[in-house]
């Protein structure tokens, strides 16, 4: 089995791009014109990297979450993961590669609420056509891990904001991806559950080597954070190690 683990004491993060952004630029047209929300943003994230994207509304943050993530096709440029030029690929290729090297965690959790908390968790496994008594089997494992255990047969909808969100979690990281995408994670929680999260973030980059990617607007979790690039006006405004 290829085992879900956040639990690995070696703490040392290797040294090579897991991801690299290549002067993207995107440009969408409106009735109003063309629009930029994108203009030649480069940068590279390290493995066990965790970087927080910083910015006001509308300053492109999202965009290049959704760029990262092969959401969405830059105008120019390119996305390298493990370095592969992902938007090479055919759509097909493209969904392989969202769907094995990449989990997302989005701020109003997505989960399924007519699906048990399991199978929320299960379902990237199960487009990644993983047999079923595997993905019981991690699914159960990052349960374990995420302390909601106790939840795996309840109802996303029964559970609190931050039990919510570690299913979110824990569906992101079925498929054991090297990137964890996280658009505004914190936001819809109190200030202790989200601090919960953000420490569980934080301990995957620190105890297994995801690398994260955190949009926020939350300066005082910025900081904390291995690196914040900030946005402004579709470009980065200026990119600081902690």
């Amino acid at each position: 089995m290829n085992a879900i683990s956040v639990t690995s004491e070696n703490t040392d993060k290797n040294t090579n791009a897991v991801l690299e952004i290549n002067n993207i630029s995107k440009v969408y047209s409106t009735a109003a014109g063309k629009v930029i929300a994108l203009r030649n943003v480069s940068f590279s994230v390290l493995e066990g990297e965790f970087v927080s994207i910083v910015g006001p509304s509308g300053s492109g943050k999202s965009t290049l979450l959704n760029m990262i993530g092969a959401l969405d096709k830059p105008t120019r440029g390119n996305v390298l993961i493990d370095s592969i030029d992902i938007f090479n690929l055919n759509g097909n290729n493209i969904a392989k590669i969202r769907n094995k090297k990449i989990g997302f965690v989005f701020q109003s959790f997505n989960l399924i609420n007519r699906s048990s908390v399991q199978k929320n968790i299960e379902l990237p496994g199960i487009i990644a056509g993983i047999d079923s008594d595997e993905r019981k089997i991690r699914a159960l494992k990052i349960l374990k891990v995420l302390g909601i255990s106790d939840k795996a047969n309840h109802k996303p909808v029964n559970l609190s904001g931050g039990q919510q969100q570690r299913v979110a979690i824990g569906r992101a990281l079925m498929n054991n991806p090297k990137i964890i995408l996280a658009d505004e994670p914190t936001g819809n929680l109190d200030t202790k559950t989200g601090e919960d999260i953000f420490n569980l973030l934080q301990n995957l980059t620190q105890k297994s080597h995801r690398t994260v990617v955190m949009i926020t607007h939350n300066e005082a979790l910025a900081k904390r954070t291995d690196r914040s690039i900030y946005m402004k006006d579709g470009e980065i405004e200026k990119d600081i190690t902690h």
